[in-house]
């Protein structure tokens, strides 16, 4: 892995020591990592979401293309 340094307010740090305090987490580097992540598979989801926003209009617009699935 590669190290590096972030700044971050006092609130944040308060805040991440609250959740390995509880358990949540085993240290400060795997809060952080875990945030990071949940934030890569939110956007992947978004993504995924906006094409099927566009699917679904495509869809609409092109009735006669869709392809049942039966």
């Amino acid at each position: 892995m590669t190290q590096v340094q972030v700044r971050v307010t006092d609130k944040m740090i308060e805040t991440l020591d609250e959740w390995v305090d509880e358990g949540k987490f085993k240290s400060r580097s795997d809060a952080i990592r875990s945030v990071l992540k949940h934030y890569e598979e939110r956007e992947k989801t978004r993504e995924f979401y906006k094409m099927l926003q566009e699917r679904s209009e495509e869809a609409e617009e092109n009735p006669e293309e869709l392809i049942p699935l039966e």
